[in-house]
């Protein structure tokens, strides 16, 4: 079995790392050996003090992300949030997912807050989940989740000559475990429709997973999620540098610790 440390992330192929701050202490990324770091929005009482993003961009580049449309995120109203992030962080924005929403912030118009947005950031990432064209539109680094059509889609836009920056974020999994890849991104896969459509009514989508439902989830989460050993997932990455992502996101699935012992 291999040991995990954090230069194997660089072995993957792994150019940055996507953190939860609701699921880690992401404090402790400082420890990752890698360059980049991204910290995902999961509601306005989880984004980090601004002392601990500045601890972590001693090490490395942090990039947060704003939801254009929430309160303290919103260049056309509440901008605070912006404020209280260091001067040196990265933003990445996205029109935010509605979890994390109030009722009035998810009626709010996306496509005017996205381009001031990106009027004011430098080097911006746009999330593109949900509102691709409207992504493309404004520019910035196009940041994507991986999909079966992940390749299809970046080899289209790079023979339609778009020059800029692609990122893909993706759920990393380095394990040879079927059980193990099941149980950290099982569910995840089965949110994502065409999963969602294939799967047997109420069946379970981790490791208890049997039948349809199994042979359903193993494709699913090689479609969606960067799974299997670092070699496994090392041509994986290799093959979307080739085709033309410049920045592969991994969201370590089962937590920081794997890569810090």
């Amino acid at each position: 079995m291999t040991t995990l440390t954090g230069a194997t992330l660089a072995v993957a192929g792994i150019d940055a790392v996507a953190l939860k701050p609701t699921e880690v202490d992401v404090s402790r990324a400082t420890g990752l050996d890698i360059e980049t770091l991204a910290i995902d929005y999961e509601g306005a009482a989880h984004v980090p003090e601004t002392d601990t993003i500045e601890r972590l961009a001693s090490t490395a580049d942090v990039r947060v992300t704003a939801p254009v449309r929430a309160d303290g995120f919103d260049p056309l109203g509440d901008d605070s949030g912006f404020d209280a992030l260091p001067a040196g962080a990265g933003h990445v924005l996205v029109a935010g997912h509605s979890a994390y929403l109030s009722e009035d912030e998810a009626e709010r118009a996306v496509a005017p807050r996205l381009r001031a947005a990106v009027d004011d950031a430098s080097d911006p990432w746009v999330g593109t989940e949900g509102i691709e064209r409207l992504a493309l539109a404004v520019g910035g680094t196009q940041y994507e989740l991986l999909s079966r059509t992940t390749a299809r889609d970046v080899r289209t836009l790079r023979t339609a000559g778009f020059e800029g920056s692609i990122a893909v974020y993706a759920p990393l999994v380095l394990s040879n475990s079927e059980d193990a890849m099941l149980d950290a991104v099982g569910d995840y896969a089965a949110r994502r429709g065409p999963v969602r459509n294939a799967l047997p009514d109420g069946a379970p989508t981790d490791s208890r997973a049997t039948g349809r439902a199994r042979d359903v989830l193993k494709q699913a989460i090689r479609d969606y999620a960067l799974v299997g050993s670092v070699e496994t997932v090392a041509e994986r990455t290799e093959r979307l540098h080739d085709i033309g992502v410049d920045t592969i996101v991994g969201y370590p699935a089962r937590g920081l610790d794997p890569f810090l012992s």
